[in-house]
């Protein structure tokens, strides 16, 4: 497995790849902002949406790869605002439900963390649907529960489901 950084040009290379890893997630069930059946036009409109905030530098996207399959993502919204450039929120970390399992999801979770400490990041937060499989990756990854909150947003399905906030400090925490 190879995990690399893409810029703009190479997400738009992706897009069909990521397009397809992002209908597999949702119709595996995992709650990442989509209703199901996800069309692939829709999800290849999705993620060309993301290309100028790439381009701009306000979202980092990390691919995991086998040659020249996708096989997961993970991005880091930058925020834009000068009161909150030492954070970050995690978001859309989707493996493939035939590759899951082998440890892509905290490759790209450490790849994503370094580097954020790296840019000086301090703070990482996220939300992940309570009860899902990704709560566990990231309370075994040192994430620390903030919160639940309830009726947040719909699974796949439809329905209502919670979700639980997480946070964590990477890289030198500034003096307060």
């Amino acid at each position: 497995m190879r995990v690399s950084r893409v810029d703009e040009r190479r997400l738009t290379a992706l897009l069909g790849e990521l397009a397809d890893l992002l209908t597999d997630t949702v119709e595996g069930g995992a709650s990442v902002g989509f209703l199901a059946p996800l069309d692939r036009a829709d999800a290849v409109a999705w993620w060309r949406g993301r290309v100028t905030a790439v381009a701009t530098g306000q979202l980092a996207v990390w691919v995991a790869h086998e040659g020249d399959r996708v096989l997961a993502t993970v991005s880091l919204a930058l925020p834009d605002k000068p009161n909150s450039r030492h954070r970050a929120e995690l978001v859309k970390l989707m493996v493939s439900r035939t590759a899951r399992g082998r440890g892509l999801g905290r490759g790209l979770l450490a790849a994503a963390e370094e580097a954020a400490a790296k840019a000086g990041i301090t703070l990482l937060h996220l939300d992940t649907e309570t009860g899902s499989p990704a709560e566990h990756l990231y309370r075994s990854a040192g994430w620390t529960r903030a919160g639940t909150i309830p009726d947040y947003a719909a699974d796949p399905g439809g329905e209502l489901r919670p979700t639980t906030l997480y946070f964590k400090q990477v890289g030198p925490v500034a003096a307060g």
